[in-house]
């Protein structure tokens, strides 16, 4: 597969922590960063700053429509209890995805000329795979 759109993307997400991951209605975007955390071991006489590789982390966000007929975002976000997520980079395809357990946190913004949208950021709580 070579570069593709991300019309086709998807996140699902756990209404409960041991639920089936679900699709998250009318979201328009996503996105995953994966850093590793640098651990400075600098000594005297170094020339430079000198790291060692630590921890990786991963984390993220989405976001799109506020949907007033579901909860599964504001419930993942109140309740403090980590759930099952998949963020798919294709749908049509199901080869390349990204899944683990997640925290997310939740905010609406509303505005009088404008749609009422909803974001989540959110961090890992177990290892974010990918698959494909």
């Amino acid at each position: 597969m070579g570069r593709i759109a991300g019309r086709n993307g998807r996140i699902y997400l756990a209404l409960t922590s041991g639920g089936t991951a679900e699709p998250v209605a009318y979201q328009a975007s996503w996105s995953i960063n994966f850093a590793t955390n640098k651990i400075d071991v600098t000594a005297f006489g170094d020339t430079n700053k000198s790291y060692v590789a630590g921890l990786p982390d991963a984390s993220g966000q989405f976001a799109g429509f506020y949907d007033d007929s579901s909860v599964q975002t504001y419930t993942a976000a109140t309740d403090g209890i980590a759930r099952k997520f998949y963020l798919y980079l294709n749908t049509t395809s199901n080869t390349q995805y990204f899944f683990g357990t997640i925290l997310p946190d939740m905010t609406i913004d509303s505005s009088v000329d404008g749609a009422t949208t909803v974001s989540a950021s959110w961090a890992a709580a177990t290892a974010i795979t990918k698959v494909g």
